[in-house]
């Protein structure tokens, strides 16, 4: 059983950030986190896009990049989530490659497999709708906990027990290390757990990925 569920979408950036803070968490703590699915592309159906929407094109492709992931599942498991996410996550963000996905996703996811240490060709699930239903469903899952209103990424903090708890974010502009990582851990557990519905401010700083 996990201690945490991470909800994400691989093109969010602010998610992407918010799972280098979890992953901290892990390396100082023994916490096992399951990787879950929600799309931009499934939340934002009903809300539609604007003509030439940036917004669109990147979501459509994180749809597509979330089928690698699901495929990367059936054959590995949670550890291949993981690990496709990890790289995926810093080549894009970290190391600027997002149009490289958006131009030429099947090369790229291919080589991001490679280099996680997984079958290239599970590059092909990129237009496998057949993994859809998965990824719909646990998008779905996400939103009943917290509500509708909300993006990426989703924690739910002790699923499938009496305590859990779901919220979405912390968003964070850079990647908490060390002590500062657990005492946020704690902190948002704590606040998930109260029944708080909102606390938020305007961001104050562009993602940090470092």
């Amino acid at each position: 059983m996990s201690d945490a569920e991470f909800f994400f979408d691989p093109v969010c950036p602010w998610a992407w950030i918010t799972s280098r803070w979890v992953k901290e968490v892990q390396s100082l703590r023994p916490y096992e986190v399951s990787w879950k699915f929600i799309s931009l592309r499934i939340i934002n159906e009903a809300r539609g896009y604007g003509p030439n929407s940036q917004y669109e094109q990147i979501h459509n492709v994180g749809l597509r990049s979330l089928r690698v992931a699901s495929a990367a599942r059936a054959h590995g498991g949670n550890p291949a989530v993981d690990a496709f996410y990890s790289r995926l996550g810093n080549a894009i963000h970290k190391e600027g490659n997002r149009e490289m996905l958006v131009g030429s996703p099947t090369e790229f996811i291919s080589r991001v497999l490679s280099e996680a240490g997984l079958p290239a060709d599970l590059a092909s699930a990129l237009d496998e709708t057949t993994h859809d239903d998965l990824i719909r469903h646990e998008t779905e899952t996400a939103l009943e906990r917290t509500g509708r209103d909300v993006g990426t990424p989703i924690i739910t903090f002790s699923p499938n027990t009496p305590q859990a708890a779901s919220l979405f974010g912390p968003v964070v502009s850079r990647i908490p290390r060390g002590d500062e990582a657990v005492k946020l851990w704690d902190a948002v557990v704590t606040i998930a757990g109260s029944g708080v519905a909102e606390i938020k401010r305007s961001l104050r700083a562009a993602p940090q990925f470092d």
